[in-house]
């Protein structure tokens, strides 16, 4: 479909890779071109942080908010007790009000570096589905909401019929999910009159029900629009490293670290990444992304540079910088390396090089540390590190030693606190 938006946030979508669906284009562009159209994306509240996988869909709001727009983050304080199956293979592990809440105070975190918040026409609001889901009445909620929902169709929905489709079992908790997140939609548009629901693609049958929803209980025209899920260019599921996830809070993921993900793009990956995760022109981007051999080195420091300053600041970004330029081109150290303190009672008479690797985050268990070191893969203090049994004492650990897997991941070891 050839659709020329007139909207500056349909624009943005369209050219910087941003749009996989939308439930009606046109209707959608026009509310745009009219005003301040309120939207919202929905984060539950499973973990401290929220990790590289968020981030295309955290520019989205923040393209929202610049455009003119104004954004709403719902934390899912009430969905995160129920958990949301949409293509998993299991049910979530369910979580207290309490570490909810924890988990929360840490996303926002991440939030507050990308939007502004305040009480402004285009300012950002945080607001949390338990304020209206934890006090429903289940039979009220029954016989008002309930009626509207075909069990038929939501079997019918993709990420129902697959888990159902490998006779993976459903429990009736995590069945409810989707109607919760539909009503959520609702109440929105009745307290805030929020048009719009945005999301990636697994979302897309969530989102199609809150739009039907609010149709029938009051006959609001609203819409839906989804982000596609981001691969890299050898099909891997974007915002997973060698070491985990990428996450974007600063004290489980260093600024450094951070940037170094970016900094290991592919090429094939660059173009398209500026794109969708800096502010720099299309056509820069563009630009930049066509560059071959050691010329798109330069263009993933850009990259890398302008992702970090977006979330951590840009001295975070020129440290980090300055650092992978001390590791890589001079072979030293570097002051802003991920550092592994121990304590003289945590080295004892020694610890094994084994345990340093796995503990620096440079390998996920002993055996992948060992297969590192027997595969030529590791290195001390950028020597090859060839001895699997090799233990260090405190008197090794008195100055920073360097530990490497590969050429492009480096962690420090110290003794201190």
């Amino acid at each position: 479909m050839t659709y020329h938006p007139k909207s500056e946030f349909m624009t943005v979508m369209m050219t910087r890779g941003f749009l996989a669906d939308c439930t009606d284009y046109q209707g959608l562009d026009e509310a745009l071109s009219k005003g301040v159209v309120t939207a919202y994306i929905g984060y539950d509240a499973t973990a401290q942080s929220l990790h590289v996988g968020h981030l295309m869909n955290i520019m989205v709001l923040r393209w929202l908010q610049k455009t003119g727009h104004k954004p709403i983050t719902l934390m899912g304080g009430g969905t995160t007790k129920v958990g949301d199956p949409s293509f998993r293979s299991d049910e979530r592990p369910l979580l207290g009000p309490e570490q909810i809440d924890a988990n929360i105070a840490g996303m926002q975190q991440v939030f507050d570096k990308y939007l502004t918040y305040g009480a402004r026409a285009t300012d950002a609001l945080m607001l949390n589905n338990a304020e209206w889901l934890d006090a429903l009445n289940y039979l009220d909620f029954l016989r008002d909401i309930g009626r509207h929902f075909s069990v038929n169709r939501m079997l019918s929905f993709e990420s129902v019929k697959s888990r159902l489709d490998r006779e993976q079992s459903l429990s009736f908790l995590e069945f409810n999910y989707m109607i919760l997140q539909a009503y959520d939609f609702l109440e929105l548009n009745r307290r805030y009159g929020c048009l719009l629901q945005m999301g990636g693609s697994d979302q897309w049958g969530n989102i199609v029900n809150g739009i039907d929803l609010t149709r029938r209980v009051l006959d609001h025209e609203i819409y839906g629009l989804t982000t596609p899920l981001l691969t890299t260019s050898d099909g891997r599921k974007m915002g997973k490293s060698q070491g985990g996830a990428v996450w974007l809070n600063g004290d489980m993921l260093s600024p450094y670290e951070f940037w170094q993900f970016w900094r290991n793009t592919t090429d094939a990956d660059t173009g398209k990444f500026l794109k969708i995760f800096t502010e720099l022109p299309v056509e820069e981007c563009d630009r930049l992304g066509a560059l071959e051999g050691s010329e798109i080195n330069a263009a993933k420091i850009i990259l890398a540079n302008a992702v970090t300053t977006l979330l951590h600041g840009a001295e975070a970004a020129a440290a980090a910088e300055a650092t992978a330029r001390e590791v890589f081109e001079k072979g030293g150290i570097g002051d802003d390396l991920p550092t592994l303190r121990l304590s003289a009672e945590e080295i004892g008479d020694g610890i094994s090089i084994v345990q340093l690797i796995v503990r620096s985050g440079l390998a996920s268990s002993g055996k992948e540390a060992k297969r590192l070191i027997a595969e030529n893969g590791a290195r001390l203090n950028d020597e090859p590190l060839t001895e699997a049994g090799l233990v260090l004492d405190a008197g090794a650990l008195a100055s920073p030693v360097k530990l490497s897997a590969g050429k492009k991941r480096h962690a420090l070891v110290q003794l201190g606190s």
